[in-house]
C-alpha cells in the first residue's frame, strides 16, 4: 500500500512551492461560532487555480517529463479542477493537453481549462463515462494518459495536509471531501508520515456515496448514478487504489445532503466571505452535520476548492439548492 516518509513530502512541498506559495489556514471566530468549535479551514481556494488539484499537477508534471521525456502530451478526464491543474503544468511543460469532461460540465470550470491551455471534449453523461473515453483515445492518439489517483498526484495533494498539520499538530479531526480519493489519502499519509493521531473523517455527497457504500460493504462498490452539484464529488465508481488507504486510514465516512452542502457555501460567505464549490463546503458541512459531538475538539475543515459557476453561486445565496 501507498505510503510517504517525511523527506519524500518535504521534497514534494520544495517542488511545489516553485510554482505556488503555501495556503493558508484559518480560525475565523463568525465561523467558529457556527461550529460550535474551534475550527481550522485550510483555504485550498486560494490556489493558483483555486484548488488543491495543482499541486498535484505540479508533482505529477516533474515526474512524467523526467521518466517520460518524448512523450507529446496527456490525456485525462475531469469535471474541472483536476483538468485545470493538468492543463496549466502541462501547457507549460510544452506538451499538449487533452481534456475529457460530461456533457453538462460546469460552463466556468470548462472555460478555465481552456484558458489553462486545455484541447477539451465532452463526452458521456457523468465523469466515469468521460473517463472510460478517455483512456481509449489516450491509447489511440499514443498520449499519456493522467489517471485520477496516482502515487505523484497524491503525493503533491498530500503537501496541503503536511502544511496544515506542521502548522496545527494538535488537531483533532480533519475533514476530507471524497471524489476519486487524493484529498483524503494525502491527509491520511501526510498525518501517517507526521506520526500524529488527528482523526480523518470522510465526507461524500449522499447522492454518490460509492466510498462510503464500498468501506462498509468491505469491497468496491458502484453506484448508478451520482448526480449531486457537489460536483467534485460526484463519482459512481470509487478507485481501488484509494480505497486501500481510506478504509483503513479514515475515522468513519460520512454523507451530508445537497441542502447541507448549500447551506455551508452560505456559512463560508457570511462568515468568512470566501467562495466554496460544493465539494470545497462539504467537509464544512459535515462538521455542522456532527457539531454536538464534536465540541470542544480541534477540528480542520478542507475548503478544497471555491470554483462554483456564478448561476448556481446566487442561487445558494438567495437560499436555494442548485438541482442538476
Amino acid at each position: 500500500m501507498m505510503t510517504f516518509t517525511k523527506s519524500e513530502l518535504e521534497d514534494a512541498c520544495a517542488l511545489v512551492y516553485r510554482h505556488m506559495p503555501p495556503t493558508a489556514q484559518y480560525s475565523w471566530p463568525m465561523l467558529n461560532a457556527r461550529t460550535g468549535t474551534p475550527t481550522w479551514v485550510k483555504h485550498e481556494n486560494h490556489g493558483p487555480t483555486g484548488a488543491f488539484k495543482m499541486r498535484g499537477a505540479i508533482t505529477f508534471m516533474d515526474w512524467l517529463t523526467r521518466t517520460h521525456p518524448g512523450v507529446p502530451g496527456i490525456c485525462t478526464a475531469t469535471k474541472g479542477n483536476h483538468g485545470q491543474g493538468q492543463a496549466r503544468m502541462a501547457t507549460a511543460a510544452g506538451l499538449r493537453a487533452l481534456i475529457y469532461v460530461p456533457h453538462g460540465n460546469s460552463v466556468e470550470k470548462n472555460a478555465a481549462m481552456r484558458a489553462f491551455g486545455a484541447e477539451l471534449v465532452e463526452h458521456g453523461q457523468d465523469f466515469d463515462e468521460a473517463k472510460a473515453e478517455a483512456f481509449r483515445v489516450a491509447e489511440e492518439q499514443g498520449l499519456f494518459i493522467v489517471p485520477p489517483f496516482h502515487k505523484e498526484l497524491v503525493r503533491g495533494v498530500a503537501t496541503y495536509a503536511f502544511e496544515l498539520l506542521t502548522a496545527q499538530p494538535d488537531l483533532d479531526t480533519i475533514y476530507v471531501p471524497i471524489g476519486c480519493g487524493s484529498g483524503i489519502c494525502g491527509t491520511i499519509l501526510a498525518r501517517d508520515a507526521l506520526g500524529l493521531k488527528t482523526k480523518v473523517v470522510g465526507v461524500v455527497s449522499e447522492n454518490a456515496p460509492t466510498a462510503k457504500l464500498s468501506v462498509e460493504a468491505g469491497r468496491m462498490v458502484e453506484t448508478d448514478s451520482a448526480v449531486t452539484f457537489a460536483d467534485g464529488m460526484a463519482v459512481r465508481l470509487p478507485v481501488q487504489e484509494a480505497y486501500d488507504i481510506y478504509s483503513k486510514g479514515a475515522e468513519r465516512i460520512i454523507t451530508v445532503s445537497d441542502d447541507e452542502v448549500a447551506e455551508a457555501i452560505r456559512a463560508y460567505y457570511t462568515c468568512t466571505h470566501n467562495l466554496a464549490e460544493g465539494a470545497g463546503a462539504a467537509p464544512l458541512a459535515g462538521l455542522l452535520q456532527e457539531k454536538e459531538q464534536m465540541a470542544g475538539n480541534n477540528c480542520a475543515v478542507i475548503l478544497c476548492g471555491g470554483n462554483i459557476d456564478t448561476e448556481w453561486f446566487l442561487q445558494v445565496m438567495a437560499g436555494k439548492t442548485p438541482k442538476v
